[in-house]
C-alpha cells in the first residue's frame, strides 16, 4: 500500500465522512448505528440561504422529526447573536453564535449544552474549511451538504473556488 503524501493528509482534514445533497437526506439509520445522538448544524447555506431570516416550515418540521427520532440538536454558526437566536427560536433548538469555526472552543461548548461527547455527535455543514475542519478537529463525524443556493456572503464566495478543487479530489477518490 502506498504511503500517503503530505498533500493527501492535509486534504483529508477537509473531507467529510458522509456527503449528502441536503439535510433532508441525512442517513439517520446509519448515524444511529454509529452511535450518533446529536447533530450540530451550520445555518447559512446548510439549512437556509444566508439572507433568509427565519426557517421555513419544512425545516421546522425536519427538526421536529429529528427530535422525535431521538437526536439532540444544536445550531452552531459564525453569524451574529441576533441572526442565530432569531433563526433558532422557531426551530426550538440550542444555538451558539459567533462560533469562530474552524476553531473548536464554541463547538465544545455546544457539546456541553447537548450533554454529548464528540464521538456521539455529527457536524452538518456546507463548507469544508469551516464546518468539516472544525468537526474533525473536535473529533465529530462530519456530514457535508451541498450549498442550498449560489448566493453567499463575500467571505464565503472567496473560499468556494478553492473548496471546489478540494472536493474534486474527494469525489474522485470516493467514486462520486
Amino acid at each position: 500500500m502506498a504511503e500517503k503524501g503530505w498533500d493527501n493528509m492535509i486534504l483529508e482534514r477537509f473531507f467529510p465522512d458522509i456527503y449528502v445533497k441536503s439535510v433532508y437526506e441525512l442517513p439517520l439509520e446509519e448515524l444511529k448505528a454509529k452511535g450518533i445522538k446529536g447533530l450540530v448544524f451550520d445555518i447559512d447555506n446548510t439549512v437556509a440561504p444566508f439572507d433568509i431570516a427565519e426557517p421555513e416550515n419544512d425545516l421546522i418540521e425536519l427538526f421536529l422529526f429529528l427530535r422525535k427520532q431521538g437526536f439532540r440538536l444544536c445550531i452552531l454558526s459564525n453569524n451574529n447573536k441576533t441572526r442565530v437566536r432569531l433563526f433558532a427560536k422557531n426551530l426550538k433548538t440550542l444555538a451558539v453564535h459567533k462560533a469562530g469555526k474552524p476553531g473548536v472552543k464554541k463547538l465544545k461548548h455546544a457539546l456541553e449544552k447537548l450533554e454529548l461527547s464528540a464521538e456521539n455527535t455529527a457536524m452538518v455543514g456546507d463548507q469544508i474549511f469551516t464546518d468539516m475542519w472544525c468537526g474533525h478537529r473536535a473529533g465529530l463525524t462530519c456530514i457535508l451538504t451541498a450549498p442550498i443556493c449560489k448566493r453567499d456572503q463575500l467571505v464565503t464566495k472567496v473560499k468556494r473556488g478553492l473548496e471546489k478543487q478540494v472536493l474534486k479530489v474527494y469525489f474522485k477518490r470516493n467514486g462520486k
